[in-house]
């Protein structure tokens, strides 16, 4: 099981490390794009055809389906990530002083008899959970991901939704865009709403979602009281991926961004498996622990 494990494992750095070229060549060619429309503009272009068409919902523009439910895949940071990590065990986190102050004065005793026992489920941490993943459309332009570890809610708004404020939360306000892809009917397609990822065929290359998340309340990157502040950006880079045997895999990259308690940004990634079918029996949506 061993080597298979890591040529998985090497199959998904190279697409990761594909899809960081293509980000790049993407904005490169945003730029001409935009220099090409300037142009035009100035030589008073007046052009033919049809009119631009309107906007489209972010569900009929994807160009990748997220959709259905889907379970961690953690080949790396056992130690972390399934079972409680020790105390001072902070390897890979670019801590600030401050931070680590906090970090050992962590007792998992008193965080569990606390009641503030999520810590460690809010959106800069919780896809690092072993869990399951439950992706829906709550409407045409807002994405939902439920997580059943923690029983979490995660809300993705895309377009001009605006944070109607308040005070932070774990989850934060999430603001998401499709990168890359052309859209559904961009690349030859038909349009349309998605539909479901087959096991097979690639997505599109260089399609990928990208959420940018604040107003978080702060807590735990790990579950050894490694923390973050309310000051936190965070930023995800959802890639769909096949694995060798043509199943579909999320690569999901985050950059944890924290002027008080991280010397740089924290960049980890986390890779979760489809799962067939509209329902999941392996649904067992769990309360939020400090000592698991």
């Amino acid at each position: 099981m061993e080597p298979m494990r890591s040529e998985v494992g090497v199959h998904m750095m190279d697409q990761v490390s594909k899809r960081t070229f293509t980000r790049f060549a993407l904005f490169t060619a945003a730029l001409l794009v935009a220099q090409a429309g300037l142009y035009a503009q100035g030589r008073g272009g007046r052009g033919g055809g049809a009119p631009p068409a309107g906007p489209q919902s972010a569900k009929t523009a994807a160009p990748i389906d997220l959709t259905g439910y889907w379970v961690s895949v953690i080949t790396e940071d056992w130690r972390y990530r399934m079972v409680l990590p020790s105390k001072g065990d902070f390897q890979g986190v670019p801590m600030t002083p401050a931070a680590r102050t906090i970090a050992n004065a962590w007792d998992p005793d008193k965080e569990q008899a606390s009641g503030d026992v999520c810590k460690a489920y809010g959106a800069p941490a919780v896809l690092r959970q072993p869990t399951r993943l439950h992706i829906t459309w709550q409407d045409d332009n807002t994405l939902k991901m439920e997580t059943d570890a923690g029983k979490q809610t995660r809300l993705f708004h895309f377009g001009d939704w605006k944070s109607p404020g308040g005070p932070p939360t774990l989850q934060g306000d999430s603001v998401a865009a499709w990168e890359g892809g052309g859209g559904r009917g961009g690349r030859g397609g038909r349009g349309g709403a998605p539909a479901a990822a087959p096991a097979g065929p690639p997505p599109p290359a260089d399609a990928s979602l990208k959420v940018t998340t604040t107003n978080l309340k702060g807590g735990f990157l790990r579950k050894n009281g490694i923390p973050y502040s309310d000051k936190t950006t965070l930023t995800e880079y959802f890639d769909l991926m096949n694995e060798p045997t043509g199943e579909p895999i999320v690569v999901v990259t985050i950059v944890t961004s924290d002027p008080m308690y991280l010397s740089r940004n924290f960049v980890i990634s986390s890779q979760f498996k489809k799962e067939p079918g509209d329902t999941n029996a392996k649904w067992k949506p769990t309360e939020c622990s400090a000592k698991w």
